[in-house]
């Protein structure tokens, strides 16, 4: 199979605010509006962006949670957004998914050992012995004890049942993991032994992520490309190392130049951007970063601004720093996978 793992194409998702006959327009929230990227295997694509930005409602709609209102989720060439039930229950060992919060998303009836053989006990049948080492192996890949899996999610840790969370999601050798905030839960020391899980699974599994975060930390440990979004919409795609070394959009560098570091003898900029996030109910005409934008000038709030390809393999949608050419097409595909790099922090 050639091209990437995962295609998303104009992927859309808007939620109506009510109903009735007496109404002529229905007034609906715009999660997510077009966006589009692909993800190749054994690549990390992370996804940034300030809380509502349309994150999880894109994670959401990538493992058909959520129905989209437009577009396409393609695994392997197969458009899984267009697909009834019975023909997408094929589809769920390809992709799987680890939760944000390790303790809401596993059954508090259910032993390890039963978490973890659950999703392939719904695809074909197991033994007792055939569960008991499944449940070993996968618990051992996780860095935790074969022991562990009689006891419930109320006796472990955070850092376990996160661990407990990641076994399930392997247990049906994924091709794709989509990891919703999955270390934001938990304390630094913990979040480290969790990412760095994660890099040595991808390095021996070859398995591809596409990793959710607003903590940009995080990200420029794991990350090989980033994708920004601002209430909805996918502003700046790019390499890991460039866009930490040089963002492009506004916004990108306002969330850059806003994250913590952690040096206090470093000098901090003040954030370049001020002002809320507008709602994604009525949202501004043009650019929706406009009324908070530094660089804003008329056209931004008039036009859109499209994904624009620039020389060092990001795109960008801004008027000002990525002015549009008529000539120039958006590449769907991304570079080549690099290794990710550390920031030092983990």
């Amino acid at each position: 199979m050639t091209g990437p793992l995962l295609k998303v194409e104009n992927l859309t998702k808007h939620y109506p605010l009510g109903a009735g006959i007496l109404k002529k327009t229905i007034p609906v929230v715009r999660a997510v509006e077009d966006v589009s990227f692909s993800v190749e295997a054994g690549e990390t694509l992370c996804i940034v962006g300030e809380s509502g930005c349309g994150k999880s409602t894109v994670a959401r709609l990538l493992m058909r949670l959520a129905e989209p209102t437009a577009g396409r989720v393609l695994i392997d060439g197969t458009d899984i957004a267009g697909l009834k039930k019975h023909e997408l229950r094929a589809w769920r060992r390809r992709m799987q998914m680890v939760f944000q919060d390790p303790y809401s998303s596993l059954n508090p009836r259910l032993t390890a050992g039963q978490i973890i053989t659950e999703p392939v006990e719904n695809f074909e049948p197991l033994s007792w012995k055939q569960r008991k080492a499944l449940a070993a192996e996968l618990l051992q890949q996780v860095g935790m004890s074969p022991q562990m899996m009689d006891r419930l999610p109320s006796e472990l840790s955070g850092g376990q049942r996160q661990r407990l969370g990641i076994a399930r999601a392997l247990a049906l050798q994924p091709a794709l993991i989509i990891a919703d905030e999955a270390v934001s839960a938990l304390d630094v020391s913990v979040q480290a032994q969790i990412l760095n899980l994660l890099l040595d699974l991808q390095q021996q599994m070859g398995i591809a992520f596409v990793f959710i975060s607003h903590d940009l930390g995080v990200v420029e440990h794991i990350g090989h490309r980033v994708a920004v979004m601002y209430l909805g919409r996918i502003v700046e795609l790019a390499p890991c190392e460039a866009l930490f070394a040089k963002p492009v959009h506004p916004y990108t560098e306002a969330l850059i130049v806003a994250a913590p570091v952690p040096d206090p003898t470093r000098v901090r900029l003040a954030a370049p951007v001020d002002g809320e996030v507008p709602s994604p109910v009525n949202p501004p005409r043009g650019c929706a970063f406009h009324p908070r934008c530094p660089l804003a000038v008329e056209r931004c709030r008039i036009e859109v601004p499209p994904l624009v390809p620039m020389a060092d393999g990001r795109v960008v949608a801004c008027h000002v720093r990525a002015p549009a050419q008529p000539e120039v097409a958006v590449s769907a595909r991304p570079p080549p996978v690099a290794e990710p790099h550390s920031s030092g922090l983990f």
